[in-house]
């Protein structure tokens, strides 16, 4: 005769391949309705109960980026995983951006400016303080490679600088704005980086963007768990770029809605770009925890930094590009306030970066310079 608490084990194992099946089926449905719900509502004004749904499923499109992203990342292993949602993201938002900016006329003149400085404060100070903090919280000390950090840190300190702040010292064109050479210069130097960081960290160095143990020892996961199947890991690629494709495009959808609900507020324009910003990069953010709870603290800071680099490496020859059909400014200047956020982030940066490991008080740092961004978004 079986004892009780067997019996009850029995049955746990037995359930576990139905929650299985269940996830299964929820993360395959609710990146199509995104997409069908996407094909109902594009360019429409909708109703509040039409926002309230449009809602619901974007957070579901949100869960299941991530749970197809995870299922990718087991089967390529690390740092291809973070690479594919970081670049699948990114790719899609620069999408947005350059769709915004060609039909909002002359208020589009600093979209770009201010979707490519929230994406930075996000992903350095938000993504990054919150990973740092919960993984020193979770396992004491937060661990991760320097070297790897520390060049993908570099890479977006001199991406920023040359995109985002020299625009407002040039004296070529009046304002905050590049002429067509330094334009040029900007973007193809912006592609260069990026194409030599993703060589560095895939090709050549790619054990400097592995987890590490508090010993300092490579955790290559590809030589312990056994992945998903190729054929599994391509449905799950398919999958994400539906779930992201909804969830840019949802949340362009309520940007009305958000724009209306800002201007209600009494809130600058610039907060609308923030909330948006903030949705795209949802996915990322709850990947990046996660895999901080599990003490991989080095993905976290992959898909953080990763994020980042693209979000400017991609966005800028994008929009230089598209300057080509558009009538107005293009501003990439940054005011000083937000430059003096980015010349912080980068020396706190640098000093969390430095010695390889972190503990909650870095993250705290971390998350209060994201705060003081926020607030200043919401008081200039």
């Amino acid at each position: 005769m079986k004892s009780r608490p067997s019996r009850e084990r029995g049955s746990i194992e037995n359930m576990i391949p139905k929650l299985r099946a269940l996830a299964a089926r929820w993360t395959t449905a609710v990146p199509v309705l995104g997409i069908v719900l996407l094909a109902l509502t594009w360019g429409r004004d909708l109703p509040g109960v039409v926002v309230g749904l449009v809602t619901a499923v974007l957070a579901g499109a949100v869960l299941a980026a991530v749970h197809h992203a995870e299922v990718i990342a087991h089967r390529v292993g690390e740092p291809f995983g973070s690479l594919v949602l970081a670049v699948a993201v990114t790719i899609i938002e620069v999408a947005l951006i350059v769709t915004l900016m060609v039909d909002g006329g002359d208020k589009s003149s600093t979209l770009a400016r201010d979707t490519v400085f929230a994406a930075v404060m996000i992903t350095c100070n938000g993504i990054l303080g919150l990973c740092l903090l919960t993984g020193a919280l979770r396992h004491r000390v937060a661990v991760f490679n320097s070297e790897g950090t520390g060049a993908a840190l570099a890479t977006v300190a001199t991406l920023a600088t040359l995109s985002l702040v020299l625009p407002t010292f040039t004296t070529s064109k009046p304002g905050p704005e590049f002429s067509t050479a330094q334009l040029t210069f900007a973007a193809l130097s912006s592609l260069v980086l990026y194409g030599l960081f993703v060589a560095t960290q895939t090709v050549r160095h790619r054990d400097y963007f592995l987890p590490v143990t508090k010993e300092g020892a490579v955790v290559d996961e590809d030589d312990h768990a056994e992945g998903p199947s190729a054929r599994t890991a391509l449905i799950s690629l398919g999958l994400l770029a539906l779930a992201l494709i909804g969830v840019v495009g949802l949340a362009k959808g309520v940007s009305p809605t958000i724009e209306s609900g800002v201007e209600s507020a009494g809130l600058p324009h610039a907060v609308v770009g923030v909330i948006i910003a903030l949705l795209v990069l949802l996915p990322e953010t709850i990947a990046a925890v996660r895999a901080a709870r599990r003490n991989r603290v080095q993905t976290s800071l992959n898909l953080a930094l990763g994020s980042a680099m693209a979000s400017i490496g991609l966005t800028i020859p994008a929009v230089a590009i598209a300057s080509v059909w558009l009538s107005g400014p293009l501003v990439l200047g940054l005011s000083s306030t937000h430059m003096v956020l980015l010349v912080l982030t980068v020396l706190v940066g640098t000093l969390t970066v430095v010695p390889g490991r972190a503990t909650p008080l870095q993250g705290g740092v971390h998350l209060v310079l994201f705060a003081a961004y926020l607030e200043l978004a919401v008081n200039p």
